[in-house]
């Protein structure tokens, strides 16, 4: 029961990581129309960025914050140079163009920081774990990641449906001619918008660098599943992101702990081990594939966001 719980919240602890970076991206792809197959570039230009500022400043505190400053300047002008001459363009077109971005971005990082990847050292007060309940203790990072990810979702809530800027937002998701033509500057809140989503996503990547090698295309497997779940809770929609964000976390971590296991009284050993990470995996495609044909719209649809 307890390594049960404790899988749980390893699970929580992914999805939040899937929130922070599906979440920038259910905002570009909800509210401009736009398929950005970049979107896991600049997760991974958040995670280069903090371990780069960490060595130049010494201070964990301060790369995540430099990194994710960068990371919404890198994304807004990303957003200027590139990525608004696709607005008027087919999806096709944007895949193509967002693909191409993609592997610019991980040809330069090859070019900056080299082929080998880097690591982002924990504070040492970050490296213990603390007890949440008789008999788990549980690392305070990941503790971290997961508070984290929830103030930064309170913080989108509030910002989206509680100030003017969210409400620019929603009406340029609705109708952007018209708020165009009552005199917003639909370019700057595009490129406002396409900023606060890049650093979202380096936010995620700052805060997976601790635990995994940051190197070249980390952010084009997860990527994949960031899509997955905005197709699961809706998209454009900042709840459903979250929501689906848990689930699909649940899903995953929950799977690969016990499903081996649980095969392991049918099958071999080696068989077990091999086809239980797979069925999770697939099962999280099942979830979306049931979705789509259910609820096509998603759990939490754009409208009632």
């Amino acid at each position: 029961m307890l390594y049960f719980i404790e899988q749980c919240l390893n699970g929580i602890q992914l999805g939040m990581l899937l929130f922070l970076l599906a979440a920038g991206l259910t905002l570009v792809f909800g509210i401009m129309d736009l398929v950005n197959l970049a979107h896991g570039s600049l997760y991974m230009l958040g995670a280069y960025f903090a371990a780069t500022f960490a060595i130049w400043t010494g201070s964990f505190v301060a790369a995540v914050i430099l990194a994710l400053v960068v990371s919404a300047l890198v994304g807004m002008a990303l957003e200027i140079v590139a990525i608004r001459r696709l607005y008027a363009r087919s999806h096709l077109d944007h895949v193509l163009g967002t693909f191409g971005l993609l592997l610019f971005f991980n040809e330069a990082v090859r070019l900056i920081w080299g082929p080998a990847g880097m690591t982002l050292t924990l504070p040492p007060q970050m490296l213990a774990a603390v007890q949440i309940i008789p008999g788990i203790y549980y690392p305070i990072y990941r503790l971290v990641i997961i508070l984290a990810a929830l103030a930064v979702a309170a913080l989108l809530y509030f910002v989206v449906m509680r100030t003017r800027l969210g409400m620019l937002i929603r009406a340029g998701a609705s109708n952007r001619e018209m708020v165009g033509a009552l005199g917003v500057n639909i370019k700057l809140l595009y490129t406002l918008v396409f900023g606060l989503g890049a650093a979202l996503a380096g936010f995620a990547g700052v805060m997976q660098a601790p635990i995994l090698t940051v190197q070249i295309g980390m952010g084009e497997n997860i990527l994949i599943l960031a899509f997955v779940v905005i197709i699961i809770g809706g998209i454009g929609s900042i709840r459903g992101a979250f929501v689906a964000a848990i689930v699909v976390g649940l899903i995953d971590t929950v799977g690969r702990a016990f499903l081996p296991d649980l095969l392991g009284h049918i099958l071999s050993t080696n068989a077990a081990a091999t086809l239980g990470p797979a069925l999770s995996s697939m099962s999280i495609y099942m979830v979306m594939a049931g979705i789509l044909i259910f609820r096509p719209e998603g759990l939490f649809p754009a409208a009632s966001r």
